[in-house]
């Protein structure tokens, strides 16, 4: 029972110790770090290359890669970019084996941690400084983390003596049933301590004192390897799409990775002692294991790193939500956008498609509803998403041999889609107003805001219409200038009832406010939508006279 508690009291210093590592080195260093994790990865290698130092550096694979899922999401990283950091986080975090094994066994520990631990201490009860408090955190968790080993191996040691040839040193790794037991030990001794680095020091320590056999003790450093996918899995329940595409490619490249290694295990354990040799590295239970995890990490990238283009593309067609649905054009491509006479049809698609997105959106936000406002809000981003792209696909369309009327009409259909995106951002404000409606305790003025509310989404509705008809644009500018009647009668009596006190003045300040931004949104989108019906009918004009040019020359010519 002592033996137990001794070594659960160590496992719990090094976990202590591990974490305030971490977060004392994310403070010292943290926004330079974001800064060369974003700066270093402009391709996947660079971003291997990256993810291994960084986490070499803050001792946490998950920190890397919380840090590289905020990017993905941000658009700052693509996902190829940062499943290169992934893999290199992988690589990094074999940093703690080579602590635990060159220098955890190597001196005498309470000399070489205990000072470490009064400098760590002393700077953050001394200085006022946040970075270099962080500092002083950072050194404190050092000390701490071989204090914590150190009381493992004694731990370990005496189990050794007391068990001693009846332990699982002389435990064969025979068929796949004795690896998978091991390394299903090293899966679940990660899952419960949520650090891949406190199990496999746990890992080495218990090798290097008799406990383990070494080909045990390798297989169960592959399950700790896969076992830290745990923590990633468990951040992104309930994340956004990207955060699960970085999560899974993590959990594919770790699985992968380590089913590989299992696979092979009894020539990759040869083939590390061959090097270990070769590198006049020790026979060391701790060395050959340090080595051995850095090895299969490394194999790992080279035979991943040719494929994370295809794995990306395969990620991104998983994990999708009806918002992201939105955000991709439906009608462009690069094919399309080499050809100009096919790029501008697409165009008007694609426009036409993002005006219907605004209308429904702007129609959902007039409802009103108290738990739609954060999807109108994500529908919104969405359909920026969808403006950015349309921008986009324009500038890529081929200028060879395209004429200046359908430059000009591009640059027409660009001003539709500047509108659009204008209208969208505006939506959020109108959901708010549509709410704030339902609270005004002065029946008039309630009355007045509901009725042009309900202008809105008469224009709204017209816009919507899948054909034009005949009568569309008279009945769109009946409606608008309906509402801008509506805005200003509203807009007079909201400002009688808060001069007589029947509103407050910021509430008045938030319904006038709100009123202002739905009337910029129905505005913009009744510009957006005239705009977009005189391209169509203008170019429909040009291909028919187009078309009739040469008929009438036949006819002419046969007439001869």
């Amino acid at each position: 029972m002592g033996l137990a508690l001794n070594a659960a009291g160590g496992l719990g210093i090094f976990l202590l110790a591990m974490a305030m590592m971490t977060e004392g080195l994310k403070v010292f260093g943290g926004e330079r770090l974001r800064r060369s994790l974003q700066r270093w990865t402009s391709s996947p290698l660079r971003g291997v290359a990256a993810g291994a130092f960084i986490t070499a550096l803050v001792q946490s694979s998950s920190a890397v890669t919380v840090a590289t899922i905020g990017f993905v999401n941000a658009g700052v990283l693509s996902l190829q970019h940062s499943l290169g950091v992934i893999f290199g986080a992988n690589v990094g975090t074999t940093m703690t084996g080579w602590l635990v094994s060159l220098v955890g066994f190597n001196f005498k520990i309470e000399a070489f941690a205990l000072p470490i631990i009064a400098l760590g201490v002393a700077l953050r009860v001394t200085l006022q400084e946040k970075r270099l408090r962080g500092l002083g955190e950072a050194l404190t968790g050092f000390g701490l983390f071989f204090l914590g080993l150190s009381i493992l191996k004694d731990s370990f040691s005496e189990v050794a003596a007391t068990f001693g040839t009846t332990t699982l040193a002389t435990t064969a790794v025979s068929g796949v049933g004795g690896i998978a037991l091991f390394a299903l030990f090293g899966l679940i001794a990660t899952v419960l301590t949520q650090s891949s680095s406190a199990a496999i020091a746990l890992i080495i320590t218990a090798a290097s004192q008799s406990v383990l056999g070494l080909g045990a003790a390798a297989a169960a450093v592959i399950g700790a390897n896969v076992g830290t996918t745990s923590t990633a899995a468990f951040a992104v329940i309930g994340a956004t799409p990207n955060a699960k595409r970085v999560a899974a490619g993590h959990i594919l490249f770790n699985a992968g990775t380590g089913l590989i290694a299992l696979a092979i295990l009894p020539a990759l354990l040869w083939g590390v002692e061959a090097l270990g040799e070769l590198l006049g590295l020790t026979r060391q239970p701790a060395i050959v294991l340090a080595l051995f995890h850095t090895v299969f990490n490394l194999l790992g990238v080279a035979l991943m790193l040719p494929f994370i283009g295809r794995l990306g593309r395969f990620l991104s067609r998983h994990f999708t939500t009806a918002e992201e649905d939105i955000s991709r054009p439906r009608h462009l491509d690069r094919t399309v956008a080499a050809t100009p006479a096919f790029a501008v049809p697409a165009l008007e698609q694609e426009l036409r498609r993002m005006q219907d997105l605004v209308c429904g959106t702007g129609l959902a936000a007039i409802a009103g509803q108290k738990d739609r406002a954060r999807v109108i809000e994500r529908r919104a981003e969405a359909i920026a998403q969808l403006g950015r792209a349309v921008a986009a696909f324009a500038v890529e369309v081929r200028m060879e041999g395209m004429s200046r009327t359908v430059a000009e009409y591009l640059a027409r259909l660009l001003r539709v889609a500047r509108y659009l995106d204008e209208a969208a951002t505006l939506l959020s404000r109108t959901h708010s107003l549509s709410i704030e409606s339902h609270r005004i305790t002065d029946d008039a003025t309630q009355a007045s805001v509901l009725t042009l509310l309900a202008s809105a989404q008469s224009c709204l509705m017209v816009c919507a219409e899948t054909g034009y008809e005949n009568d569309w644009r008279e009945r769109l500018d009946e409606d608008q200038l309906d509402f801008e009647a509506r805005y200003q009668e509203t807009k007079a009596v909201v400002l009688r009832a808060a001069a007589v006190h029947l509103l407050s003045i910021e509430q008045a300040d938030h319904l006038l406010d709100a009123m202002s931004s739905t009337r910029r949104m129905v505005e913009q989108l009744v510009k957006a939508s005239l705009m977009l019906l005189d391209e169509i009918e203008t170019r429909a004009q040009e291909n028919g006279a187009a078309e009739q040019a040469p008929a009438e020359e036949e006819l002419q010519q046969s007439g001869r």
